[in-house]
């Protein structure tokens, strides 16, 4: 029971992703730092920021709207996001839980702090909110059919096979991107990742520059502090996820962790890049971007898929 415990809740569970997901908060800073000629935030600055909102920032409740939702909703987020982790990891670092179709609910988990946004958002009651919100949803429903596409596909590489354990033991001779088909998947899933962190071009749910970060605006204080500890969450696990689908997993083990590392760490960068040479789209651009050719790329995987490529 104690060792269970200590792998849900220490490693390679709850602090150690919550710890390398703000680690990996502060590299994505400092490389847009970089590329925009700053000097970017010290180390710790994820840190202090999540530090500062829990235990010094006061949280103002709206005076509008469900304070119960709104309050509720940060500590759903960060549930979700912390549930996904734990079904992610465990079987990157190789335990086995016996747990078959662990890909399927982590599907479903890490649909939930996006939802959870459109909910405290609505509860707000401030108009901009509720513009973020409807962006959020728009965005939901045209990136997770390809999010969708994409890992059934991968499901399908795997011999149908629904245990992330068996879809990395399947990559030992071979990770699937080495494939046609998982260079295209590869594409999918990367540009997916983008629109589930709600970074550019996809971050229109947010836009501070037309609705002044929408869904959070009215959010501060320790319930805006869980949703920063949600963002670093996901930005950790997310990476991690498609290294279990395409990359062939991790080895902990001699010269294999720092190429482990080495996967997280070139996504992330990335994503990075891909947000910081990019605009932003319109919701109906991102729209038709996921629907039209994200999906159309996806299916063509899965026929590439079926002949053996």
């Amino acid at each position: 029971m104690g060792k269970e415990l200590f792998y849900y809740f220490v490693y390679p569970g709850f602090l150690f992703i919550a710890i390398t997901g703000g680690i990996l908060s502060w590299y994505d800073r400092k490389i847009t730092a970089w590329l925009q000629f700053r000097k970017g935030p010290p180390f710790l600055q994820p840190f202090y920021d999540f530090l500062k909102l829990l235990l010094v920032k006061e949280t103002i409740l709206p005076a509008k709207g469900s304070k119960m939702t709104f309050l509720l909703a940060p500590v759903l987020s960060v549930t979700g996001a912390m549930l996904a982790g734990i079904l992610i990891m465990v079987p990157a670092t190789g335990i086995d839980t016996g747990f078959t179709g662990d890909i399927i609910v982590i599907f479903y988990l890490l649909t939930i702090p996006s939802l959870t946004y459109i909910i405290g958002a609505l509860a707000s009651g401030n108009p901009l909110a509720a513009v973020g919100a409807s962006r959020e949803m728009k965005l939901i429903i045209s990136y997770e059919l390809t999010f969708l596409l994409a890992v059934a596909a991968v499901i399908m590489k795997a011999g149908l096979s629904i245990s992330m354990l068996d879809i990395i033991a399947l990559q030992q001779d071979g990770a699937f991107i080495g494939s046609i088909s998982g260079i295209l998947l590869f594409v999918v899933i990367i540009l997916t990742m983008q629109a589930k962190l709600g970074m550019v071009p996809f971050d229109m749910a947010e836009a501070e520059t037309e609705i002044t970060h929408g869904s959070f605006i009215e959010y501060s204080g320790s319930a805006y502090a869980l949703i920063k500890l949600t963002k670093y969450i996901m930005l950790f696990i997310l990476p991690v996820f498609l290294c279990i689908l395409l990359l062939g997993g991790f080895r902990l083990d001699g010269i294999h962790i720092l190429w482990s590392v080495l996967k997280v760490l070139g996504i992330v960068l990335l994503l990075t890049i891909i947000r910081n040479t990019n605009p932003r789209v319109k919701i109906a651009q991102a729209m038709r971007f996921f629907f039209i050719w994200m999906n159309l790329i996806a299916i063509i995987a899965i026929v590439l898929i079926l002949f053996g490529f």
